[in-house]
């Protein structure tokens, strides 16, 4: 990491610099009103192995029929693999989806806890979709890593891991409270659009004096 680094500036920055582009899919959907934690969970969910141009209309006909774990299961296997056409992996995502909505309604009376724990314990929800729909449902503080802030943040040198996991632990040490949930919500679409996998553009980059651009070869 650079001896100028300052995460401030370089968030400040990357929410000007992102501006132009869509806003990543779970906090476009809380914007358009689908800001529940069962739906932000769910949509995650959706999201996974899954572009964010296919994640958001596929979320927003899933919820045209079911909002709720109760209206959920009220549709079938079918049905749901149905509307869930487009994803990676359709017809799983429909059995993991129902096995969520059973058991909130079976154990928990219909309402999701809010918890880490809980959401963790469900079959198919792992710590990237229990923070980032705790963070964006609650306001609760939460880092939610995806590979575009795994791949940012060891760019930057920020962090020096090889797995998204090991990036969350140690930047829940680094990250001040305050500033976890903009972590995915800046970096996402920073990862997706600017400082991305292959050739980023790093001489137009905002952020370039702070970046130790760890494993960059080429660039734009």
């Amino acid at each position: 990491m650079k001896p100028n680094f300052d995460l401030s500036v370089v968030l400040a920055r990357i929410e000007d610099a992102i501006k132009p582009y869509p806003k990543a899919a779970m906090f476009e959907l809380a914007g358009r009103g689908y800001n529940s934690l069962f739906e932000q969970l769910i949509s995650c969910i959706v999201s996974i192995r899954t572009l964010d141009e296919t994640t958001i209309p596929v979320s927003l006909r899933l919820f045209e029929q079911a909002r709720t774990p109760e209206q959920l299961l009220a549709l079938d296997i079918p049905t749901l693999t149905s509307l869930l056409y487009g994803t990676t992996y359709p017809d799983q995502k429909a059995y993991t989806l129902r096995g969520i909505a059973e058991r909130i309604v079976n154990e928990f009376n219909g309402t999701l806890p809010a918890d880490f724990d809980t959401l963790t314990s469900l079959k198919g929800v792992g710590p990237k979709c229990a923070n980032l729909a705790l963070g964006v449902a609650t306001g609760q503080a939460a880092i939610s890593v995806d590979i575009h802030v795994h791949r940012v943040v060891n760019r930057w040198g920020y962090v020096p891991t090889k797995q998204p996991e090991q990036t969350l632990k140690i930047l829940e040490k680094q990250v001040p409270r305050e500033q976890w949930t903009d972590i995915n919500r800046l970096l996402m679409p920073f990862g997706k659009h600017i400082c991305t996998g292959t050739l980023p553009h790093c001489s137009t980059c905002p952020v370039l004096e702070f970046c130790e651009q760890v494993g960059v070869e080429r660039h734009r």
